[in-house]
């Protein structure tokens, strides 16, 4: 009998990701940012994801197993990587292919009754990115290399695990599970620490990979208002790890939108979720009598979207307080 299972991750370039200088030639649209992906994706939507210019490459690790009487006798990859193209705006469009590095495999690690594969792929955009490194030349003209690193365990019976194990701190990477559902997100975008460091010396290719924070998926409503909450363009703050965005038992007033970066929530002390980009921030307050319901501290530099409770109506926060009363399960 073989089994047949697969995990994918999709590598996208949200708005307000790129910081500083370099924001200027996304924003004059030479340029571009990217629609978030599809909340499920299968395999055989890859290829008109990548013809619609909707990610920047993507990692499908697809692996099967041959088992006989409940014993693993054979075990290998199917999947592989697709890179997109960089569309460059100046007066006409220009496409320009990605630069796709070869895929990277692990022997499959068989142990009794399970198999765990490892599968790194990404590449380069084609389009030129002059920039500073830290070290000789000090200059480099070509992208700097962006990749992820997934691993899957499937077990005789049918069961299998699946881990977002490292990559590239930039763009946002997003894991889809054997079911095709989002299912994992990359927690921080790091646009300067990508262009500066993360060099091709510094990535699979050369034996080095970089762990990376990963974050759970927010629920649908959440996702559903981002949009809506963006389009009015709220004010957007830089909160420092450490920093307090809400205390318990004080005044909130504000709902926020989490863009990038992660946070942890605790009430009376104690912690009880960590939240991530697209997560909804400070409904509670709005709704239980104007103070916070919890701590929520920022464990990394976090980016917010500070929103005008206005914009949405009871029925959307009561949808969103919903998925966030944590403590009641503790």
């Amino acid at each position: 009998m073989r089994l047949e299972r697969s995990v994918t991750s999709i590598s996208w370039i949200p708005s307000e990701a790129i910081t500083g200088p370099m924001r200027i030639p996304m924003d004059l649209g030479i340029g571009h940012y990217d629609l978030p992906p599809p909340d499920q994706v299968q395999a055989a939507d890859l290829e008109v994801l990548e013809e619609e210019d909707r990610f920047r490459f993507a990692n499908h690790l697809a692996a099967w197993l041959d088992v006989e009487e409940g014993r693993i006798v054979d075990a290998g990859y199917s999947g592989g990587g697709l890179i997109g193209s960089t569309t460059a705006r100046i007066g006409v469009s220009v496409t320009l292919p990605g630069v796709e590095f070869p895929v990277l495999q692990k022997t499959p690690e068989v142990e009794g009754n399970t198999a765990r594969f490892v599968q790194t792929a990404g590449g380069r955009t084609g389009a030129p990115l002059p920039r500073r490194i830290d070290r000789p030349p000090w200059l480099r003209v070509t992208a700097p290399t962006a990749w992820t690193t997934l691993s899957l365990t499937i077990r005789a019976d049918g069961w299998s695990t699946f881990e977002l194990i490292g990559a590239s701190p930039f763009p946002r990477h997003w894991v889809y599970g054997p079911d095709g559902r989002l299912a994992a997100k990359s927690g921080v975008i790091d646009f300067a620490d990508w262009t500066r460091h993360q060099d091709h010396v510094r990535s699979p290719w050369h034996e080095f990979e970089r762990p990376i924070l990963t974050a759970g998926v927010e629920s649908q409503i959440e996702r559903e208002l981002s949009a809506e909450a963006m389009s009015g363009k709220p004010k957007l703050t830089a909160i420092e790890e450490g920093e307090v965005l809400a205390e318990q038992g004080k005044p909130g007033s504000s709902i926020f939108l989490v863009l990038d970066g992660m946070l942890r929530v605790e009430v009376d002390g104690e912690a009880i979720a960590e939240l991530g980009p697209g997560a909804i921030v400070g409904e509670r307050a709005i709704l239980e009598g104007g103070l916070a319901t919890a701590t929520v501290t920022a464990e990394t530099k976090v980016r917010v979207a500070e929103i005008d409770p206005a914009l949405f109506d009871r029925t959307h926060l009561e949808g969103i307080a919903a998925t966030h009363r944590r403590e009641a399960s503790g």
